[in-house]
């Protein structure tokens, strides 16, 4: 009998990157079209979490970028006072209520909710009573630094956390009911994950597709490690997503993040976005 989990759409903050770095060889003409950037270039994100839920367990999937900022540092992102912990508080659950964490990467937008500051200063863990979930890749690729963007990967994310880190490597079923593969092209080491909510498989891809503006094939990020792989491990969501008619939640979606995907019937090996109700 499968194994179905309640779940909960969470905004845990917006924010702005650079439009072209969002969008690497897409040329501006083209993804300006559609998004409007502000007058330092960047683009309006969001960082969006999943609360899930089974009755027993309460299971945290990615946690944005935290609160860990000074004000420049807030400047340079546009990063809203808004925290995962001020999101799930809105569902009246608290942070140490949480059992599990699954993050996709340790980039700073999703790992840095991982920790807090404490009365003294110091990053502590923001989820007292969770083991954190991640690929084994990802985990020594971020200690190591292994990115082109040096300040992406910040300790004061990982160190407090480190003795609560479960690994992973490929393909697994970490919980009861939730599924964790290798979504490679962002990172080597980013994660996918999906669960059953008791209608339909519900899929959290990572950043292989952070919005709805990155469907295309060649809508790949500058910042990708591996944007080629990338492409291939996105057109393979796709395909899949369509086949089983899958729910995707986006990870840096805005406006409606989750979404159903379809065959394009105008062009082959293209697809379609639809927008669904959250949970």
């Amino acid at each position: 009998m499968a194994h179905h989990w309640s779940w909960q759409l969470l905004r845990a903050g917006s924010f702005r990157l650079d439009g072209g770095s969002m969008f690497g060889v897409v040329p501006r003409t083209i993804w300006a079209s559609r998004l409007e950037p502000d007058h330092n270039h960047r683009i309006a994100l969001q960082t969006n979490c999943l609360l899930l839920d089974d009755g027993s367990q309460k299971v945290l999937i990615e946690t944005g970028f935290g609160d860990k900022w000074s004000d420049k540092e807030r400047g340079f992102y546009d990063l809203e006072h808004r925290t995962v912990i001020d999101a799930l508080g809105k569902v009246g659950c608290g942070p140490d209520q949480i059992d599990f964490v699954v993050v996709t990467h340790l980039h700073f937008d999703h790992a840095g909710g991982l920790t807090r500051l404490d009365d003294s200063g110091d990053a502590v863990p923001a989820f007292p009573n969770a083991q954190v979930i991640v690929q084994r890749t990802e985990w020594e690729d971020a200690l190591a630094n292994k990115s082109t963007m040096t300040r992406t990967y910040l300790r004061s994310h990982l160190d407090p956390i480190a003795d609560r880190v479960r690994l992973t490597d490929g393909e697994n079923e970490v919980l009861p009911g939730v599924n964790v593969w290798p979504m490679v092209g962002h990172t080597w080491g980013q994660q996918a994950v999906r669960f059953d909510d008791g209608q339909g498989i519900v899929c959290f891809p990572g950043d292989v597709m952070p919005t709805v503006n990155h469907l295309g094939p060649s809508f790949n990020m500058g910042y990708d490690m591996l944007p080629y792989e990338n492409m291939l491990s996105k057109q393979a969501l796709l395909q899949r997503a369509a086949e089983e008619n899958w729910r995707l939640v986006l990870d840096h979606e805005p406006g409606a993040a989750v979404q159903r995907v379809s065959p394009d019937p105008d062009r082959a090996g293209r697809f379609l976005l639809h927008r669904v109700e959250s949970s």
